[in-house]
């Protein structure tokens, strides 16, 4: 898949992000700890606290 999705143009390959991107978001389960965790992150931003949502693997 790797090698095929090299082949592709910028424009190809962020219409596939996006694509995965909306895909992936209509998996996510919406449970109330998640909404809070939401709802946190947006009071600190709101605050200019910088706020990571997703920690990158390994960490």
């Amino acid at each position: 898949m790797e090698s095929e999705l090299r082949k592709l143009s910028q424009a190809e390959l962020r219409q596939i992000r996006g694509w995965l991107d909306d895909m992936i978001e209509d998996e996510l389960e919406f449970t109330p700890g998640f909404e809070r965790s939401i709802r946190q992150a947006e009071h600190d931003m709101a605050d200019g606290r910088s706020s990571r949502v997703r920690e990158p693997e390994g960490s």
